[in-house]
């Protein structure tokens, strides 16, 4: 019988930020049952962590959501990591995955996801996805984690956002990460929304990989390298974002995380 962990990422308060079960396994397992244990849990991200004997990589990390296995997640990530280190394991956690190997560090009271930089260029949009969505955006686009990429003229437009989204669920992707500047006054710089519907997710809580599109626009829309986010879905999450001056391929996306349930998994 294995052990899983309830945790909510990018938050300090339970029940918000974005919930990820985390699974610490000690030996191969079947694709097929990960993936009814995924749908069993039905959060937007189950993720099976296994330790490894290479050099390279210490853990092997992958993610599933309720229907399908994806490339790249970031709050089941913070979350693995968070479970690692409440549990004794010591850091940084270089965990090998579908996006090559990523490392979890700690710093500054949060921990740190140094993920691949995915800034997104100028692609035009399927017709209708605009309508689908509401509001007049400025710029669309697309990046690299799969994910159509819409900008709005300001925040209020992304929180009042409620698209169709049967109508999103027709495009061909992972999903749609929508942003804009933050209010002035506000002590954060940019708010995104990220609705996921073609994979059994109407609207992620808080979404790390889509930082690593996120944190490279904004960054030079404002002209700095580091900057707070705020995820605004309904239960909402905290993001500092960090462009490493020396790697530019990369991003860092830093965060807290907070257990809520623990337990046994029979079967």
């Amino acid at each position: 019988m294995n052990r899983f962990h309830v945790v909510d990422a990018f938050t300090d308060q339970p029940f918000h930020g974005n919930p990820a079960a985390v699974l610490v396994l000690d030996s191969p397992y079947d694709d097929a049952w990960a993936q009814r244990v995924a749908a069993e849990f039905n959060l937007s991200e189950t993720a099976f962590v296994r330790p490894l004997a290479g050099a390279d990589a210490d853990y092997e990390l992958r993610w599933f959501t309720p229907t399908t296995e994806v490339d790249l997640c970031g709050h089941a990530t913070l979350a693995a990591a968070h479970v690692l280190a409440a549990g004794g394991a010591e850091g940084p956690f270089r965990f090998a995955s579908r996006s090559g190997v990523l490392t979890v560090t700690a710093r500054d009271g949060l921990l740190w996801l140094d993920f691949p930089a995915n800034p997104p260029y100028a692609k035009d949009v399927p017709d209708g996805l605009v309508a689908a969505l509401g509001g007049e955006p400025v710029w669309a686009g697309f990046s690299d984690v799969n994910d159509y990429f819409v900008v709005y003229p300001d925040e209020a437009t992304v929180r009042a956002l409620a698209p169709d989204l049967a109508e999103v669920a027709r495009c061909t992707v992972r999903g749609v990460t929508v942003t804009a500047p933050a209010d002035p006054g506000q002590p954060y710089d940019f708010v995104s929304r990220l609705f996921a519907p073609a994979i059994g997710i109407p609207e992620d809580p808080v979404t790390g990989s889509a930082h690593t599109a996120l944190g490279p626009y904004w960054a030079h829309r404002l002209g700095r390298t580091r900057l707070d986010a705020v995820q605004c879905s309904a239960r909402g999450g905290r993001l500092v974002v960090e462009l490493p001056a020396d790697a530019p391929d990369r991003v860092l996306i830093g965060g807290t995380a907070v257990t809520v349930s623990e337990g046994t998994l029979r079967y």
